[in-house]
């Protein structure tokens, strides 16, 4: 049978409640869990070592549905791994989240009248600490509430020490092999968190604008150029039309009068202009548009910065001072009166970055920044999957991540913030720039001081794996568990955060990756697939779904939608379902301990077992062996889909039905098919715990008197199969499946006695007849027993007489209703499929919807006039 390596209690005499009450079971249980050290990992163990990092939360965050979703299935890879003798580390964390961090506390600070610069950068940062140490941090308790089984010995949060000195040593290692650097380059400028954000911080929308066309220049030398963004023309510093435009050919090398200013710029030629796109000249600024900056480079142009940090115009004149959208519309005008606004279109629809966090439009912006040059680490991370040393799963989705870290750009690493890991350089009265790492003196004296940007939270967060297990220092948790086993994340941040800690990790651990395995999942949406959102009606609290119906249920929700990198549609009434799932494992383990269920002694030798137990042994087995195939797989949804057919379907509706006459017969039988259904609820519980974790260790500790199934064996599929029972069980199956279905269709109420005559004789169903007349409720045929029906199933018969069950000419009438309908929804469809001029114009996908009901109408006409035909005569 399956075997079963820890040592079994009796079971105690405890009985569990009538009914399962989540919120009297969880938070008790889990506290029980963690102060018994279960989620505590050891690092001198000899055991094989299992490690997965939590994506770290903002320390601003709340628990959501992604949260949710994705805990749920790292808690499920770590409690299995547990259950399965390795030294399991999950390790808890948060991220500091420099710019929401930031807002909130300058949020406070405005209610009190006050702005960071009132306090001072030190007094600011510690007023930030202090909002974290009273406010940040609420979704780990609520993660808790989940029933994650991280370490909480081992928390780590990315502005700690031990992390601080890992970014600092890094920053230095990456300076001294000249992959940091500082230069001024085109950035994106949030105007309203007043710092610089990466590419992929920036989110576009397509917002409506306004083109206008402008000529610039004077008499004969004049032409037109078309833009979104009048009030960068401010700034303009040339004019580029492409080399071998012949409309253009006699201005270059000229100077044009700038509209509106008192200069003259000249007109380049660059290759980089489209000669069929619009007028085909192309105003440049150098200072405002990463195509203008390029452009300048290459033709030595001036770049005039024209505002300043807030958006507002900087240039001295009649617009000095208007806030950037305010000068748009203030500057088209003052064209407009000079004549020079040759066309406009409104409104016209384009392409804008808004800032991820704030939604606040993006300002190209020129600007003195610190970056990373990726170049080799961007190379070494796309080879470490290329050579396999890296999974990832999906594998579909490594061309993604191929085509980010393929073309990644320079990574602008500093933030205009006080809040987080200000960068370690130092600059002396006499030029000096020196980088400081963690065991290095500071420079002091007259005239020094440190650089006053901080780095970007996803540089703190790419070192991850590392630092939060002690790197730079040697440690042994260091040694024990990095390489972590597998990322467990979504295929959104595949740019934001798993491309940069395949960067850094392959270059701080000597090429070592920083994980085995990244398993990308998808996003939950709601029920219809829509992207939740907060300000959408469809944004859901986890919490208020735990409430209601309690953490197994969201978790086993979440597990069940769970395919590799798909999104999730979720919605109450499948948490719901989850919730009655629940509660089955838990009535019906309640009605098994009550009937005999025991883990006490042996299972019994296999000439003992009736086909009944050795059909659900084998099915208990093969279920073990194809769960473990999909957890290998990340296969969440299926098998949260194979447990819950095997508890459901094979244990609780077909095993505990079948075996309910053996166990009111009561003997020996009956104690053997005690002892196969402990089995089968040990070892069910126990495949079930990673991903409803609550119930079942309740039920277990029940059962079993073991003490938790946190540190419980993992069941092994011992080899037992019986395809001969399996076979048996079928034919039963077929037999009860089918005469339900007939009675079904006669009208006959689920608990409706019939008398039926089973012809049994001859086949393997002829054991099972006191389960068949049970599970059907068929009495045997007495004096005056008249077949009215009689069904042909499985090579056996089942005669039964209706007779005073049913009325027997309403019956006729209802079903001759439906016939007529049905005949009817036949003639109706044919007559359009032999309609040719209807086929001729008509959509595929029209022509399949009728071919489709009239295939349901023939199969209902036949199952109608089945039904009539087996009603009693009058």
């Amino acid at each position: 049978m399956t075997e079963n390596t820890q040592q079994q209690n009796p079971a105690p005499t405890t009985e569990l409640p009538t009914q399962y009450a989540p919120a009297q079971v969880e938070g008790e249980l889990y506290q029980r869990w963690v102060e018994r050290g279960y989620f505590t990992a050891d690092a001198g163990s000899d055991k094989d070592p299992y490690t997965i990092v939590i994506p770290p939360p903002n320390v601003t965050g709340a628990l959501h549905l992604g949260h949710a979703f994705q805990v749920t299935l790292m808690d499920a890879l770590t409690r299995r791994k547990r259950m399965q003798g390795f030294e399991t580390l999950w390790l808890p964390g948060m991220d500091h989240a420099g710019i929401a961090t930031q807002n909130k506390v300058e949020q406070q600070l405005a209610e009190e009248g006050k702005s960071r610069h009132d306090l001072g950068r030190e007094a600011f940062t510690e007023r930030v600490w202090q909002w974290k140490d009273e406010y940040g941090g609420r979704i780990l308790g609520q993660l808790k509430r989940l029933g994650a089984g991280l370490d909480w010995s081992r928390e780590r949060f990315t502005m700690d020490e031990g992390l601080s000195k890992a970014v600092q040593t890094i920053f230095k290692n990456l300076y001294d092999d000249e992959l940091i650097y500082r230069a001024e380059r085109i950035i994106n400028w949030c105007p309203r968190c007043l710092t610089a954000i990466s590419d992929i911080e920036v989110e576009y929308q397509e917002d409506a604008g306004e083109l206008v066309s402008i000529t610039y220049g004077e008499g004969e030398d004049t032409l037109v150029v078309a833009t979104t963004r009048a009030e960068t023309m401010l700034g303009d510093t040339a004019v580029a039309v492409h080399p071998d435009d012949e409309r253009y050919a006699h201005l270059i090398g000229k100077q044009i009068k700038l509209p509106l200013t008192d200069r003259t710029i000249p007109v380049v030629a660059d290759t980089h202009v489209d000669p069929e796109f619009g007028t085909g000249a192309v105003k440049v600024t150098p200072a405002h548009d990463p195509n203008d900056f390029a452009i300048g480079q290459r033709h030595n142009l001036p770049s005039m910065t024209v505002m300043d940090e807030h958006g507002i115009i900087t240039v001295h004149g009649p617009f000095l001072g208007l806030d950037r959208f305010e000068a748009r519309s203030t500057i088209v005008g003052a064209l407009r009166e000079q004549g020079r606004i040759v066309a406009e279109k409104r409104p016209y629809v384009h392409s804008v970055g808004h800032c991820s966090r704030c939604k606040t439009t993006v300002e190209p912006r020129l600007s003195m920044q610190w970056w990373v040059k990726v170049g080799p680490l961007a190379q070494a991370a796309g080879d470490a999957v290329r050579d396999g040393r890296v999974k990832i799963h999906p594998e579909d989705m490594s061309k993604r991540y191929f085509d980010w870290v393929d073309n990644m750009h320079d990574w602008c690493i500093s933030r205009q913030l006080w809040w987080g890991h200000r960068i370690p350089i130092w600059y002396g009265p006499e030029g000096q720039v020196v980088c400081v790492g963690p065991d290095d003196e500071v420079p002091t004296g007259d005239g020094w001081h440190q650089d006053p940007d901080v780095l970007d939270t996803w540089f703190s967060s790419g070192l991850w794996p590392f630092s939060t297990l002690g790197w730079p220092e040697k440690t042994p948790d260091l040694d024990k568990f990095y390489a972590t086993d597998v990322l467990v994340t979504g295929h959104d941040i595949i740019f934001f955060w798993v491309a940069r800690m395949m960067m850094f990790g392959l270059y701080a651990m000597d090429g070592e990756a920083p994980f085995n395995t990244v398993a990308l999942t998808g996003l939950v949406r709601d029920e219809f697939g829509k992207k939740m959102s907060k300000s959408n009606p469809n944004a859901v609290d986890p919490l208020d779904w735990m409430d209601a119906y309690g953490s197994d249920a969201v978790r086993f929700t979440l597990a069940k939608g769970a395919n590799p990198g798909a999104d999730v549609p979720i919605g109450e009434d499948w948490v719901q379902a989850s919730r009655n799932f629940a509660n089955k494992i838990w009535n019906a383990t309640r009605f098994a301990l009550m009937n005999g269920a025991t883990v006490e002694g042996e299972l019994p030798p296999v000439e003992q077992l009736s086909a009944v137990d050795r059909w659900i042994l084998s099915r208990l087995n093969k279920t073990v062996a194809e769960v473990d195939a999909y957890y290998d797989d990340y296969q969440f949804a299926k098998l949260s889909e194979s447990l819950y057919h095997f508890a459901w379907d094979e244990v609780f509706d077909w095993y505990v039905e079948l075996s309910k006459t053996t166990f009111f017969e009561g003997g020996e039988q009956a104690k053997v098919s005690g002892r196969v259904l402990g089995e089968v609820l040990d070892v069910m519980l126990r495949v079930l715990h990673p991903i409803v974790p609550f119930v079942t260790d309740t039920l277990w500790t029940t059962l079993t008197g073991g003490e938790s199934l946190v540190v419980a064996d993992w069941p092994v599929d011992s080899g037992f199969r019986d395809d001969a029972a399996e076979r048996e069980i079928e034919l039963v199956q077929q037999v009860v499946t089918e005469v339900r279905r007939f009675r079904s269709d006669q009208g006959l109420q689920p608990g409706q006695k019939v008398p039926a005559e089973l012809t049994l004789t001859g086949t393997a169903l002829a054991p099972h007849e006191a389960a068949i007349r049970q599970l059907l409720r068929l009495q045997p045929a007495g004096e005056g027993f008249h077949a009215t029906a009689s069904l042909p199933v499985a090579g056996a018969t089942v005669a039964l007489d209706l007779s005073g069950t049913i009325d027997v000419e309403a019956e006729r009438k209802r079903l001759a209703k439906d016939l007529g309908a049905a005949e009817k929804e036949k003639q109706q469809a044919t007559a359009k499929l032999g309609n040719e001029a209807f086929l001729a114009k008509a959509p595929d996908n029209v022509v399949d919807k009728i071919r489709t009901r009239l295939a349901k109408a023939e199969a209902d006409i036949d199952r109608i006039t089945t039904q009539l035909a087996n009603l009693p005569q009058a």
